[in-house]
């Protein structure tokens, strides 16, 4: 009875008093009875309590701050991007009358005006050309991560395969060829994937090697939850000191008269990898053959089927 009444009482009231702290009441005061060395361990308990709820408040606060300027930066995103359709939608109407005129001035007074004319009316097509270019690069770039409702269930292979109609001008008269392996399905927006395939398969044809006929393959493996993609190219290459830059908007390695180009491209792969929940970077892997591998990644379709077993097709063999 005096062990109860001295010590397992005091002990049990201390410890119902620490039972609410740790339920979340970390304001509540703990404070101890009985024999002094129960009265002790309560006052360092409560010291220890006013510790974690300083903390606490703190960390509340933090919070909320981190809270208020997320929601700045959102606020803020939200409005760059609106800048950003706004001003390229708006600029195309004026921008098309100036490089039609240009084109109009050059197709009827080329040739009857001196040299230095013509050249002055060359700069001005072709300012206003890449200009327009540059707007719609723009343009496409804004629109990325909008709005997710065009998701749905992507055959990739035909992607490719729709993404490689579009370059195949450009694949003709290089007598270049692409390459589609076996790609499965996954959730996302078609357009957007055609449009990431489009500019890796762009790029693949544009930086060749002279004299050496450009191959462009897509090859594609599964690594855990996600799809590992490969675009694998035969031509210039990059140097790995260069694998973040070549994904920043406006950087450019080349200069335009060497190849064309607004320095949007790999950007725009960048951000319509990252909206489908995956992620692009430059493979810098040494390999016995010069080229360039662009590596990116999109989630795994949930209950995705067994793809299919398709042999690699080669656009090029296709077309003829």
């Amino acid at each position: 009875w005096g062990l109860r009444r001295g010590v397992l009482d005091p002990l049990a009231e201390l410890a119902d008093q620490v039972r609410g702290v740790v339920s979340g009441d970390v304001h509540r005061e703990v404070r101890g009875s009985g024999p002094r060395e129960i009265v002790a361990l309560g006052a360092d308990i409560d010291a220890m309590r006013v510790h974690i709820s300083n903390e606490v408040d703190l960390l509340q606060e933090v919070n909320q701050r981190l809270d208020e300027q997320a929601q700045d930066l959102e606020r803020s995103n939200r409005d760059l991007e609106q800048f950003a359709y706004v001003a390229s939608h708006d600029l195309q109407e004026p921008l098309r009358k100036v490089s039609s005129f240009c084109q109009l001035l050059q197709r009827r007074y080329g040739g009857q005006l001196d040299e230095r004319a013509d050249q002055y009316i060359g700069f001005a097509v072709d300012g206003a050309q890449r200009m327009q270019r540059l707007i719609n690069d723009l343009l496409a770039f804004s629109r990325v991560g909008r709005s997710t409702a065009a998701f749905e269930t992507v055959d990739m292979r035909e992607i490719a395969l729709a993404a490689a109609a579009q370059v195949e001008t450009t694949r003709s008269e290089l007598d270049g060829e692409i390459v589609v392996g076996d790609l499965p399905q996954v959730q996302g927006d078609p357009a957007l994937l055609r449009q990431l395939l489009l500019n890796l398969f762009g790029n693949g044809l544009k930086f060749h090697r002279p004299d050496v006929a450009p191959v462009v393959r897509v090859d594609a493996h599964r690594d855990g939850e996600h799809w590992e993609f490969a675009v694998t190219d035969n031509g210039i290459g990059v140097e790995p000191e260069y694998a973040e830059k070549i994904f920043v908007i406006f950087q450019r390695l080349h200069g335009r008269d060497v190849y064309t180009g607004t320095g949007i491209g790999l950007a725009l792969v960048k951000k319509i990898a990252e909206f489908h929940g995956g992620r692009v970077w430059l493979d810098a892997t040494p390999r016995d053959e010069p080229g360039t591998v662009i590596r990116f990644t999109l989630p795994v379709e949930v209950a995705e089927p067994a793809i299919p077993v398709i042999p690699a097709t080669s656009v090029s063999e296709e077309q003829s």
